[in-house]
């Protein structure tokens, strides 16, 4: 959103926090114009873009700015560059798989960047650039977001509209721990559809060890395909009070699973803070387009919440300075950790897994956990192996690397 990676990687790990702002009739109206102005002229430029394949900042930068000022009536110059780099960074990573031009939703975020607004801090105020003139906002958050915002660098950040509440999505560089070696090893996570997260402690989540209403894997598969239902009848019924209760319902079932990773996430990194290990998670990257999934099983499967599980895990474990590694996921589920024999055979149910070797028995999901867990020690043990010159390996072979060239060959 609003801090580039490498600076992320200098200066400290990035954040976001969220404050609720209050505008007059007059400002909102304001907002709104900014919003679908800024959300019009990025479509303008992301036609421009794919009709000319021109996806790089600097060129498309050259082809659209003016282009874009004489077609939007109002748009400022810094409005458009923003436009432009919105449109690059929607085409950054999706550019193969788009068969046209993006389109930006009018009502969408926008991002704000240090010359589109300004923090005063002692009058909790932000002044916002508006197609009009800029207008000055108060805003308010919890205690420590508003004390992170007075604190810590900024970045951009997004002007949402909400359900006619107005917010501002900060992104904040928080200082850069340092990480713990793994001195108790790694604690290992298997996630799954039937049970989100089950760690080599034997913990299965959600379950008792989290708060909330939620009891178990069981009660979120129920929770699920009853919103599905419900989602399923009102859209055949297609009557204004369906659409209205549709509406009403957007979002919650994601905001649900949302909470439920956070949770899970926050209960694994603390735990693994607790005991001095690693967390080790397994590299799902692509699986959905691995796996063959019966006809009633794809809905499931590609509703399951998994990258975002990883993604909140990562950065909890980095803000906690405790070492976080994605291993290989094959086989983990069909070898036997005490002795190491691979078989399918070793799965003579779904959750249920018995060595034809050794004969340890156990639930599946705790046994893969137990594999990730190992090979996390093999990982970590590979990227820190020692060298000659003192230097863990992964970072010898960094520093070993030549810098780039300024010019041409």
């Amino acid at each position: 959103m609003a801090i580039s990676r490498s600076a992320a990687k200098r200066h400290g790990l990035p954040t976001v926090v969220q404050l609720r702002l209050t505008p007059t009739p007059v400002q909102a109206e304001a907002l709104a114009a900014a919003v679908l102005l800024c959300n019009e002229a990025a479509t303008v430029v992301s036609r421009l873009a794919w009709q000319h394949r021109v996806f790089a900042v600097v060129e498309l930068h050259r082809l659209a700015y003016y282009e874009v000022r004489a077609r939007v009536a109002g748009l400022g110059a810094q409005a458009a560059v923003r436009a432009i780099a919105r449109v690059t960074g929607a085409y950054a990573n999706r550019r193969s798989t788009k068969k046209r031009a993006h389109i930006f939703r009018p009502h969408g975020a926008v991002p704000y960047n240090a010359r589109l607004l300004s923090f005063n801090r002692d009058a909790r105020t932000v002044s916002l650039w508006t197609p009009t003139s800029r207008v000055i906002v108060p805003y308010s958050g919890r205690p420590e977001d508003l004390k992170a915002v007075d604190t810590l660098p900024r970045g951009e950040a997004d002007l949402v509209c909400r359900r006619g509440v107005w917010l501002l999505q900060v992104a904040l560089t928080l200082p850069q721990p340092v990480v713990r070696k793994p001195v108790g090893g790694f604690l290992g996570v298997d996630q799954g559809v039937a049970n989100l997260a089950v760690t080599s402690d034997r913990v299965v989540l959600p379950g008792p060890a989290l708060p909330g209403p939620i009891g178990g894997n069981g009660h979120v598969r129920t929770l699920r395909d009853r919103r599905h239902r419900q989602r399923r009848r009102l859209q055949k019924k297609g009557t204004s009070a369906a659409r209205r209760v549709l509406r009403r319902l957007s979002g919650r079932e994601h905001r649900m699973m949302t909470d439920l990773n956070h949770q899970i996430s926050k209960f694994v990194v603390r735990e693994a803070e607790r005991t001095g290990r690693g967390v080790a998670l397994e590299d799902l990257r692509g699986i959905r387009g691995r796996v063959r999934a019966h006809r009633f099983q794809r809905r499931t499967l590609h509703g399951w919440a998994f990258a975002q599980q990883i993604a909140f895990t990562r950065y909890k474990a980095a803000r906690a300075g405790v070492d976080f590694l994605l291993v290989d996921p094959a086989y983990t589920s069909q070898g036997c950790p005490e002795c190491g024999w691979v078989a399918r055979a070793n799965r003579p149910a779904r959750g249920w897994f018995v060595c034809t070797r050794c004969g340890l028995a156990g639930h599946a999901d705790h046994i893969a956990a137990r594999n990730i867990a190992t090979r996390g020690i093999t990982g970590w043990a590979v990227i820190n192996q020692p060298h000659a010159t003192g230097l863990p390996s992964a970072r010898r072979d960094r520093e070993s690397k030549p810098p780039a060239s300024a010019g041409g060959s």
